[in-house]
């Protein structure tokens, strides 16, 4: 689990420190302030510790290319150097990240507007991640799964690496036991779902719960519904783990209210059954679902709250454990614009 980042000249990030707490990490923020950039980078560091982890060569020059290749695939800039803030002209781009206890490790690299495909380690970790994340982009990965992983080796895809990471992830077999918790959390997204979500043939289909009916291909579904088969799939061939980390970008995507209260309750089951969930989001209503929930609940989840504003050519960054904290929440602002302007309009209130 994410402890701690800090990093300067990352593309729109002259400076930053965060800490992240064990349960939820709500980034919110407005366009162009860096939210997926901060969810990328944050997901290729906790990602290539744990493979580095597994791997048989682990030496600093290995390090080196694994992390330099991942921000490549990931950020998808022309070449590494693209990612380094040049405000200043030429730069460097540090980066310093630490983990949670019991792994409790940490490593240090940088890179300059010159790099084509290095970085420079300048501390090695000891030890590595366990367990491997999981980053769930914007657009559902369920109905472009068949064949994504052969198609994303063989060819020139215009996809980030988070969706053949998370093609991969979706590939593996259902888990026949589950521990209660786990078992909760899949069966409230089935609930809604009215079906349950399996592979077959690698393809997925929803099995309805309606005697008589005949699963139903995933495409013909709303995309919404395949959001939470996907979350739900995840959960029942154990890709995501616990003490494993989620990091899902705007959630709230072609969700309705009734769908976004049900991801919230998921996310939340998560954080509560020790995932860490970091997430990304536009939407006030998934925030204050989010807000609720830690209210109704009298074991309260660890939180932390990052906003994003852009301030001239600068992001302005505040964090901290309660969002009535954050001083510049963009979401609050426009919904209470909005909100004088429609009480504005003629025949709503008496001139």
């Amino acid at each position: 689990m994410l402890k701690r980042l800090k990093l300067s000249n990352f593309t729109v990030f002259p400076d930053l420190d965060l800490t992240f707490s064990r349960g939820l990490n709500i980034v919110v923020g407005e366009n162009g302030a860096g939210k997926s950039h901060l969810l990328k980078l944050s997901y290729v560091l906790s990602f290539t510790s744990s493979a580095m982890g597994k791997a048989t060569r682990q030496g600093k020059d290995d390090w080196q290319k694994r992390l330099a290749d991942k921000l490549v695939a990931t950020c998808r800039p022309d070449y590494l150097g693209r990612l380094v803030s040049r405000s200043q002209g030429r730069n460097r781009c540090e980066v310093q990240v630490s983990f949670m206890a019991p792994v409790g490790s940490s490593f240090k690299f940088s890179f300059a507007t010159n790099s084509r495909s290095e970085v420079k380690m300048e501390t090695v970790p000891t030890t590595c991640l366990a367990a491997q994340p999981v980053f769930i982009p914007t657009r559902e990965m369920l109905s472009i799964f068949p064949g994504f992983v052969a198609a994303y080796e063989d060819r020139q895809l215009e996809f980030d690496e988070t969706y053949y990471d998370l093609a991969k992830a979706l590939g593996g077999a259902a888990k026949k036991k589950h521990t209660a918790q786990v078992q909760a959390l899949i069966s409230t997204l089935e609930n809604l779902m009215d079906g349950h979500i399996r592979q077959e043939g690698g393809r997925f289909y929803l099995l309805p719960n309606k005697a008589g009916v005949g699963k139903i291909e995933i495409p013909l579904l709303a995309e919404g519904i395949r959001k939470l088969g996907m979350l739900a799939y995840l959960l029942i061939n154990g890709a995501l783990r616990n003490s494993g980390t989620l990091f899902w970008d705007e959630p709230e995507t072609n969700l309705n209210p009734k769908l976004m209260v049900v991801t919230a309750r998921a996310l939340f089951g998560l954080a509560q059954q020790g995932y860490q969930v970091v997430l990304a989001t536009h939407s006030l209503f998934l925030l204050r679902e989010l807000e609720i929930l830690q209210a109704q609940t009298k074991a309260a989840v660890p939180a932390r709250y990052i906003g994003l504003s852009l301030n001239d050519e600068d992001v302005r960054v505040e964090q901290a454990n309660d969002v009535t904290q954050i001083q510049t929440l963009v979401l609050l602002d426009e919904e209470l614009h909005q909100t004088d302007r429609y009480l504005a309009l003629d025949g709503v209130v008496e001139k």
